[in-house]
């Protein structure tokens, strides 16, 4: 139940002591500090669902159905542990909240057993939340004792898992809206904007580009009209710290989103986000709903004499239109391809206006900061890099998920301390960084202290903070193969360096990672020449092209060059995969020892390489086999093998 205008007023400007008993026992059921009936908490997001939520969320219900039980079932956003998937969260009347990892459909009933009985069951269990004036439960570690969180500093993720992404209520008990009626009530437009710049808040999508600064700019621009656009599209295969944050705490980005908007005096926003988000857009669009009730959104916010509305907008899911000239282009209902520059956006951009582009990181970060004021977050990471950032760990982790961590933090500390390094057995080869524009980065470099200007120094690049762990089994060129594929694929193909850039590097990645057709002399050599020619084409690309894609394309193939040049001359002149990851570089052979000639090897060979008699052995024809691996799936006798 939404709490009332005045109410909120009161509990936003008012210190929590100046609240009357009644008015505290009021925000203890909103904060869940008391409760009436156990609450259970299900991770519906994208992660949790993906896991199987639903279907755990059916069975709880069906549970309590049999029961007899009254609990209060509730959506949550993820706590960051993707790898451990469905989580769920138990609160008992009086007792701190315990939360449980992989608890799929059929394991509902053994958890919710034990706990109804005052017993924590012993597997599943993650930790208890630690929260003042709730009884611990015995034996239990808190969740910031547990490494995965002891070593993070979670201020935009804070309540990611915890809250209700639906509850308005919820989010007014924790702090929520205080920093936006703070700064409507006392701060004027270009004060805000000096507050963001002292807090050195940087732009967390890959530029880095001060936010402060860049309000700035579109504030003193005159225009009868000026937008902030919020970049929800994260185009980024593998980085999901966007969609986490709109899933589990959208309250959060639309206060930040609304501070913005003051800061460089709009009344209009928009959140520019991927049409396949349907959770954060369904999570989103019912906080926007709540807002407007509450009075927070429309004309004379709460008697202050400003206007705000924000309306989301769908796109394509097109990787250009992370880029901000191509999101606007996308916006105004135009093809999503970038323009030169200048005129930046931010002193010309949607509808030819003054606009503000700024990522979901970024914008969620503006509550604390106007809540705790900008000394607080200097106080956090580097000097000249505050705060935090959020990287999504995925590849050949032990755990895969979220980490938000100071800014300075090393990449060490973070894949070995914190996620707990690479599988057991395994070894650590390399760290992708950013994405497809990302660069490689070599187990030497992993105690760098993580930040732009680090980053920048070695020629690498943080991105939007995507980190793709590859151990001794992974290809570093097939890898960079598969970057180079798509992002050939998602140029928009505006100008000639990026189109055909991309293109031609895929190409010869292309013929790197195969056996070539025919033997010929200079076959060798000529893909040798091919890899020479990456790195020119490289130097043009990022001297020529007209948007960060083009620019920053070749990055994966001049790190990897840099660092792993070795691998690339094993598949140039050995023809050889080192880890067997490029399949088309396998030799495959079958064992005439073990063959029983079944013929099932043969039937099933695409391009009829495999001949033979029946119930005789059968022979590979190394000249026609393209290395597709298929033989060896299906041989039932280990017949098969490759070098």
């Amino acid at each position: 139940m939404l709490p009332d205008k005045s109410f909120l007023l009161k509990l936003a400007q008012s210190d929590p002591s100046e609240l009357s008993a009644l008015e505290r026992e009021k925000v203890a059921f909103l904060n869940r500090e008391r409760l009436t009936r156990p609450l259970v908490m299900v991770n519906s997001s994208t992660s949790g669902t993906v896991a199987g939520a639903k279907e755990t969320w059916e069975a709880i219900e069906q549970y309590v159905a049999d029961r007899s039980i009254e609990i209060d079932l509730r959506e949550s956003g993820s706590i960051g542990l993707s790898s451990e998937e469905p989580v769920i969260s138990v609160q008992l009347p009086e007792r701190t909240r315990v939360f449980f990892s992989r608890v799929t459909a059929d394991k509902v009933s053994s958890v919710l057993d034990d706990l109804f009985h005052q017993v924590i069951p012993d597997q599943m269990l993650i930790g208890q939340l630690r929260r003042e004036g709730q009884v611990p439960w015995n034996d239990v570690s808190y969740l910031d004792e547990i490494p995965f969180f002891a070593l993070q500093q979670r201020i935009v993720m804070e309540e990611c898992g915890i809250i209700d992404p639906f509850s308005f209520g919820e989010y007014v008990a924790r702090s929520g809206y205080e920093a936006f009626l703070k700064i409507i009530r006392s701060y004027t437009f270009s004060e805000v904007c000096d507050l963001v710049t002292r807090s050195g808040l940087r732009g967390r999508s890959g530029g880095g580009f001060p936010a402060g600064k860049k309000w700035k700019v579109a504030f003193d621009t005159p225009s009868d009209q000026k937008y902030l656009i919020c970049n929800a599209e994260e185009s980024d295969p593998g980085a999901f710290m966007d969609r986490t944050l709109m899933e589990g705490n959208p309250f959060q980005l639309l206060e930040g989103i609304s501070i913005a908007a003051y800061a460089i005096g709009s009344n209009r926003a928009y959140i520019y986000i991927r049409s396949e988000y349907k959770d954060a857009i369904r999570r989103i669009d019912n906080a926007i709903w709540q807002l407007r009730e509450m009075g927070l959104l429309g004309d004379n916010i709460l008697d202050s004499g400003y206007n705000l509305q924000i309306s989301l907008r769908k796109g394509p899911g097109a990787f250009v239109c992370g880029e901000e000239t191509a999101l606007i282009a996308s916006l105004e209902g135009r093809r999503g391809m970038p323009c030169s520059k200048p005129p930046y956006p931010s002193t010309a951009g949607y509808l030819g206006r003054p606009t503000v582009v700024n990522n979901v990181e970024t914008l969620s970060n503006l509550p604390g900061i106007i809540r705790n004021g900008p000394e607080w977050f200097r106080g956090i990471g580097l000097e000249d890099c505050t705060g935090t950032k959020i990287f999504s760990i995925s590849g050949r982790v032990r755990i895969s998920g979220l980490v938000e961590v100071p800014m300075g933090t090393t990449f060490d500390t973070i894949v070995n301390d914190i996620i707990g390094g690479v599988n057991k057995g395994r070894e650590l080869k390399a760290l992708h960084v950013g994405g497809p524009l990302g660069c490689m980065v070599p187990v030497e470099m992993m105690n760098i202290p993580v930040s732009f200007e680090n980053m920048k120094s070695r020629d690498l690049v943080l991105g939007s903070g995507g980190i793709l762990v590859m151990d001794d089994r992974t290809c570093v060129v097939n890898t960079v193969r598969y970057f180079m594929d798509y992002v050939d694929k998602q140029s928009c193909g505006k100008c000639i360096p990026c189109r055909e850039g991309t293109r031609r590097m895929a190409e010869i990645l292309g013929s790197i990672t195969r056996k070539p057709a025919d033997e010929e002399q200079y076959s060798t050599l000529e893909r040798f020449k091919g890899v020479m020619q990456l790195e020119n084409m490289a130097e043009v690309m990022k001297d020529t092209s007209l948007c960060g894609l083009g620019q920053n394309a070749p990055n994966p193939v001049l790190s990897t060059l840099k660092y792993f040049r070795q691998e690339y001359e094993e598949h140039i002149f050995d023809r050889k995969c080192p880890s067997n990851t490029c399949t088309e570089l396998r030799s495959w052979f079958i064992d005439v020892d073990m063959c029983t000639g079944c013929s099932i090897c043969a039937k099933r060979c695409p391009v009829e390489a495999i001949i033979g008699t029946a119930r005789h052995p059968y022979f590979i024809v190394q000249e026609k086999c393209t290395g597709c691996g298929i033989c060896y799936d299906v041989c039932k006798f280990t017949a098969v093998y490759y070098k």
